[in-house]
């Protein structure tokens, strides 16, 4: 399995070996041996996310208090999406950029975003799924969103296909919005909470 980190600090690009034979072919989307090597750390398993997305559907961009917020390990075994990860760490060096990543069925990648990061994707095809490995549950009181369509972070969505949004993405303030409400993570707290998840990680 190949590591890469993108340009938001902290996420990580996984490219697992495929092993195709006449049957189809085989591979493992995450390997803990090679996560720990690269981000430092166990991912904590808490809660597995499944979706199914028409072509055209934008979930995002969501994100959770911190503490404890939520990391999250996606990739796509059917279909095809774009992940696209933006930091909204407040004091972040990179604060206010994204990076993205076709995720699909055949190369089987995944993309892992540590807490505190903004999390978005769209499907690239009719009935693509989306598997999230969660460290934390579901907690609908420290969850919140920031507009996926916000023209200042300018994410790179097809709009040649006309977007689809929850009425509560589609309502979710601007990323300049959420900075003046304060509602957004501290660089400093996320990184503490980092550093946290090694020490544990090592003793």
């Amino acid at each position: 399995m190949e590591a890469r980190e993108l340009k938001i600090s902290g996420a990580f690009e996984f490219t697992p070996r495929s092993f195709p034979d006449e049957r189809g072919f085989f591979t493992a989307p995450f390997q803990e041996a090679e996560f720990v090597a690269a981000v430092g750390h166990p991912l904590r398993l808490a809660q597995t996310n499944h979706s199914v997305s028409r072509r055209g559907t934008i979930r995002g961009v969501h994100y959770a208090d911190v503490p404890p917020s939520q990391a999250k390990y996606v990739s796509c075994p059917s279909g095809a999406l774009l992940d696209v990860v933006v930091d909204i760490r407040v004091g972040s060096p990179t604060f206010g950029q994204w990076d993205a990543v076709r995720l699909d069925e055949r190369n089987l990648r995944a993309v892992y975003l540590p807490e505190g990061l903004g999390h978005a994707l769209m499907a690239l095809a009719d009935d693509t799924v989306a598997t999230y490995l969660c460290s934390e549950p579901y907690n609908p009181a420290g969850e919140h969103g920031i507009n996926p369509l916000d023209p200042d972070l300018g994410l790179p969505w097809d709009l040649d296909v006309e977007p689809i949004l929850s009425p509560k993405d589609a309502e979710a303030p601007t990323l300049a919005e959420a900075l003046a409400a304060g509602a957004l993570p501290a660089y400093a707290d996320c990184l503490a909470l980092y550093e946290s998840l090694r020490a544990r990680g090592r003793s």
